[in-house]
């Protein structure tokens, strides 16, 4: 007698896989100020830390669409744990063992951002490939505990040095290296299936050759721009603006943007089978474009802070919804498709924020000019919306003849 699978454990292991790399994501960038004046790194190096990982998570995202299916999927995501688990682990240790405390910082730097970019490649198959109802809810669910994870290691880290000291922070990234420790063994015994029950996907080259497939590239960029270029540069924009400390900047700065799009993305996945996804999309797109035009045109600082805040929740459905509507328009394309779709998303990420610093150091460090230069990518966004709502149009007129 066959034991009917229990994929809540499954969806349970990927929001804790969502959560760890919303820790390795945002943790080192709070103990920048701590990594110079402890090890005497440069500013050059300093920036140098955020480059490697999104750098080493962009190859990640390249090379899964090949090992990945060849390895596992259970593998690969065991692997992203343990990985993510040695990584915050090496990094209170390495910088005071090895000659050099910046390579002691870049080795878990590394192992972590492999960690993390093989958990974007896999949770999101890993979910489309359980037999659950309404996938584009769950997906943006999903998502919506990346913002929990990221909102968690702002507010929990901002406590912690508060109680005992920025100095004691190797204790904490022992602490948050306990979840994907666990969640290790977590993904070793839930289900995990094949994505597309088995069937074989298009392949690469067809994948390639498919016109909608790059349409759904292009809204990747354009979703994983807006999203980080504002998540990133929250913190500057509001303690510039508002003229307030770095610790109140981190917390009406990018723990609010974080917060509203967790809220997004939760009430998307409590609604979605009331909802039409591509025109939710488009809403979130508008008020996208609304909220960057409010931040770096108001004169009035509040207002400023307020289109920073709104922004979180305007880019909340973008990227998840990106994922699930290219599972709709191409369900063959496999995983080949969602490490694309990652390095796409990973890429609009890296190129954007990196955008806005040269064009407003270009303007006389005006981050607004900055800002309102990185609006591009929301409208980019919304003509992709639009062109695949007329597409879409086309072929249900097609398919009733």
């Amino acid at each position: 007698m066959s034991t009917q699978k229990n994929y809540k454990k499954t969806l349970i292991a990927c929001y804790l896989g969502f959560i760890t790399q919303a820790i390795s994501a945002n943790f080192a960038p709070l103990l920048f100020l701590t990594f110079r004046s402890d090890y005497g790194l440069s500013l050059g190096q300093v920036a140098a830390i955020p480059l490697v990982f999104y750098l080493a998570q962009l190859a990640v995202d390249l090379g899964a669409s090949r090992f990945a299916d060849r390895i596992g999927y259970r593998a690969c995501v065991v692997a992203s744990q343990f990985l993510s688990a040695a990584g915050l682990l090496l990094m209170a240790l390495l910088p005071d063992l090895l000659p050099s405390p910046f390579v002691g910082v870049l080795i878990p730097v590394v192992l972590y951002a492999v960690g993390s970019g093989l958990i974007e490649v896999l949770v999101s198959p890993i979910v489309e490939a359980c037999p659950f109802e309404h996938k584009d809810g769950v997906m943006s669910l999903l998502h919506s505990f990346y913002c929990w994870g990221a909102t968690g290691v702002i507010l929990g880290s901002t406590l912690f040095f508060a109680l005992f000291g920025v100095e004691h922070w190797k204790i904490l990234a022992g602490i948050f290296a306990i979840l994907p420790l666990v969640n290790g063994f977590h993904f070793l015994v839930c289900p995990i299936e094949k994505l597309d029950g088995g069937e074989p996907s298009v392949g690469i080259k067809n994948l390639l050759r498919t016109p909608i497939f790059w349409l759904m590239i292009l809204l990747m960029v354009c979703a994983g721009s807006s999203e980080a270029t504002m998540a990133q540069w929250a913190s500057a924009f509001t303690e510039s603006a508002l003229g307030v400390s770095k610790a109140v900047g981190d917390l009406a700065g990018p723990c609010l943007f974080a917060v509203l799009m967790g809220v997004a993305r939760l009430l998307y996945g409590r609604f979605s089978e009331r909802l039409d996804l591509t025109r939710v999309m488009l809403f979130s797109g508008i008020l996208c474009v609304g909220c960057y035009l409010l931040a770096s045109l108001s004169a009035i600082p509040v207002f400023g802070l307020i289109g920073c805040a709104l922004c979180g929740f305007s880019v909340g459905i973008l990227w998840p919804g990106s994922i699930s509507v290219s599972a709709q328009k191409c369900p063959r394309g496999g995983t080949a498709m969602f490490a694309f779709l990652a390095l796409a998303g990973d890429f609009g990420a890296a190129v954007s924020p990196t955008l806005v610093g040269g064009v407003a150091a270009a303007a006389g460090d005006d981050l607004k000019i900055g800002l309102l230069t990185a609006t591009i990518f929301p409208i980019l966004l919304v003509a992709a919306l639009l062109i695949l709502r007329a597409k879409t149009r086309k072929e249900r007129k097609r398919s009733s003849l």
